[in-house]
């Protein structure tokens, strides 16, 4: 799912493209995309674009009138654009027939279109006018960078969570999920699991600036990678990563490999050596598996694996 650098490199794209441009017409190729109905969709077309916001992991499009496009890409979307003397009515019909073509939003500088891989349809986009109906959709997470040490510990230890369910909380901290919260937790060198109200008042400043630091080093990765063109190598999984979906590998911190807790659709990777001291955390399925025989550290999860 794209996150807050992700979110931050598209609408620097957008705003060198479609910002005070006009958008001549908003075609929807599937009906699981768009959720509102009142304004309609036609409303917005010969609107000119007047802001661009981000509100947690959504991209919000401001229009004439007080409209407001609010699009949520969720795992799979992803944005594309085409230059105006690229974007034909072949590439019209295009994104209408195409297998993971969702929308395409033709504006006088060309035309922004959106994909979502897989089967499963859960990117959304939502029409409403005025600034009250756009703040239904702030789930009301703290802004990192609009913050200090003291705010952010408060924010933090509000409630008694592990540190992965609470970065990735969007009503806590805003636009971190599943990736960054694996990025900044190694660079704060703590754990997963660690809980909120447990924390000493010196490592919570420790992943405050570890929070700072790694969303502002992605976001210059990115924007370096994107260069003067769009942003089209968006995804959860990048080599640059110290060790998220790094499973297995060396830590780039210690060498020793790192490990993973697998819940759901989702996995979190950490180092046991540099974030749990050398501490394996139970995996759900594998602990379930072995149940008393489950491992305490990686060197005995390694034996564990030999023996299978």
């Amino acid at each position: 799912m794209p996150e807050l650098p992700d979110i931050v490199i598209y609408l620097e794209a957008l705003e060198q493209r479609i910002l005070n441009q006009t958008l001549g017409r908003a075609q929807i190729a599937s009906p699981f995309l768009l959720r509102t109905a009142t304004p309609p969709l036609t409303t917005a077309e010969g609107k000119r674009v007047v802001a661009l916001r981000r509100l947690g992991k959504r991209i919000c499009i401001g229009l004439e009138d007080d409209l407001w496009l609010v699009l949520h890409l969720m795992i799979a979307g992803r944005l594309h654009w085409k230059e105006a003397a690229k974007a034909t009515a072949r590439a019209r019909v295009k994104t209408k027939s195409s297998k993971f073509g969702l929308a395409a939003f033709q504006f006088t500088s060309g035309t922004l279109s959106l994909t979502e891989a897989g089967t499963q349809r859960r990117a959304s986009l939502h029409l409403v006018q005025g600034e009250d109906e756009l703040k239904r959709f702030d789930p009301g997470g703290l802004e990192v960078f609009e913050t200090d040490p003291e705010s952010f510990g408060v924010r933090l230890r509000s409630a008694n969570h592990t540190l992965k369910r609470a970065l990735t909380d969007p009503r806590l901290f805003s636009g971190i999920g599943n990736a960054y919260s694996d990025e900044i937790l190694w660079h704060a060198q703590l754990s997963p699991i660690a809980m909120t109200q447990k924390l000493s008042t010196s490592e919570i400043e420790r992943l405050f600036n570890s929070t700072r630091a790694t969303l502002t080093m992605w976001m210059d990765l990115l924007r370096a990678d994107a260069g003067e063109g769009f942003p089209e190598r968006v995804t959860a999984f990048r080599p640059e990563m110290a060790l998220h979906g790094k499973y297995g590998e060396p830590c780039p911190r210690c060498g020793n490999k790192v490990q993973r807790i697998r819940y759901a659709s989702n996995e979190t990777n950490y180092c046991p050596t540099c974030q749990t001291g050398g501490k394996l955390l139970a995996d759900r399925a594998l602990s379930r598996l072995l149940r008393a025989d489950w491992p305490r550290t990686a060197e005995e999860l390694e034996d564990v694996k030999r023996d299978q």
